[in-house]
This record gives C-alpha cells, structure tokens and sequence, in this order.
C-alpha cells in the first residue's frame, strides 16, 4: 500500500490543499484512501466532516478507545498531512512509513530556505534511498519574478519538479466545502486539473520505483 506524506517544515506553504487533493483524486479513481493528519490542529479532520454526501468516500484515522490511531480497513491508499517544524523525531516516524513525500513551497526567500534545510536533512536520513521525493510549486503567478526565482531556485536541485499549481480561489471555496477538484464539473477547474497531471503520473508510477 503506498504512503503519500505532504511535508515542509514551513508553515502556510499549501500541504493541506495538496493532501486533501491527492486524496480526493485517489478517491475518484476508485482507490480506498485514507486521509490522515499528523498535525495537532487535525486540519485534515475537520475538513472531512464537511464533506458531503454524494462524492467519494475518503476515510480518516480509526481511533480506539486507548486512543490507538490505525488504517481503516481495506485501505489502499494512504495520504499523510503534516505539521509545521517537522524536524527530528516526528519527522523520523514519518519517513519510516513513506513511500512517497510530495514537497509544496512558495515562491518566497523564506519558503526556499526552509525547503533546501528540510531536503537536506530529509536526504540524510537513513531511508532516504526507498522514498520518492518531489516538489510542488505552489500559488505560482505566471510572469512574476517572485515565480522566476523559484524557478530558477528548483532547477539547481537534485530533485523532481511534479509542477506548479496557480493562485486561485478554486481551492479555498472547494475546501470550505469539504470538496477537491476531482468533486465538481471537470469544466469549471479544467486549468487546474491540467496542472495537476504530471503529479497524479508520478504518484501512480509508485509501484515502477520500488
């Protein structure tokens, strides 16, 4: 079964839209996909209890009454959200369960800082060789030099670049209702789903890599 985690130390860079995301076109497909949410705030909770009735299913943690978190049954896919200051321990348990790490940052100097630390010491750890890792720009303006610098700054690293999702309301009034792209008329997010395929390719060629 493979693991998706959504990760960057830095907060506000876009790992709950991404997860929720990933999950919901898994979910579309037909996959059986757990949403889970490492971060205290449980963003990914709260945002499945607002998910209507009518679109895929997509299931969060199990917890019994010991307090035991687990994969619901039958679960094929599993899509991790993670906090803000993931670093050492909480990272370690988090990468012992990867099978892919989906890596969002903004185009700003502090998203590319806090990104280049956090791969660095993603690459140093001692599973580093059985995860897949990609980059994802995110609320990337088209002609912008913030946008260009990012640019320039993913194409220096040794790492793939899945894509570069616009800045949109799209994703805002989609999460207040606890939808994903993969719920509405393909014809009112027909841009975004176009960027979105290079990502939803490589996260389906997971079984080629391992």
């Amino acid at each position: 079964m493979p693991v998706i985690v959504v990760a960057n130390p830095k907060g506000g860079v876009g790992k709950s839209t991404l997860a929720t995301n990933i999950a919901g076109a898994l979910a579309r497909q037909g996959h059986a996909v757990m949403l889970g949410d490492v971060d205290r705030q449980q963003s990914a909770r709260h945002w499945l209890k607002h998910r209507p009735q009518g679109v895929p299913e997509i299931r969060g943690w199990e917890v019994s009454g010991d307090d035991v978190v687990r994969l619901p049954k039958g679960t094929t896919h599993a899509v991790l959200d993670t906090p803000a200051g993931l670093h050492n321990r909480r990272l370690d348990e988090v990468l012992k369960v990867a099978d892919k790490l989906v890596v969002p940052l903004q185009p700003s100097l502090f998203d590319i800082e806090a990104t280049h630390d956090f791969l660095r010491e993603v690459k140093a750890h001692r599973r580093a060789d059985k995860i897949s890792i990609g980059l994802v720009g995110m609320r990337a303006r088209e002609g912008f030099i913030s946008t260009e610098h990012l640019q320039q700054f993913l194409s220096t690293l040794d790492v793939p670049v899945l894509g570069f999702l616009r800045d949109t309301q799209n994703y805002v009034h989609l999460a207040a209702r606890g939808l994903t792209l993969w719920d509405v008329a393909p014809s009112r997010v027909e841009r975004d789903i176009e960027q979105w395929q290079p990502l939803l390719e490589w996260i389906a060629g997971w079984r080629n890599e391992h």
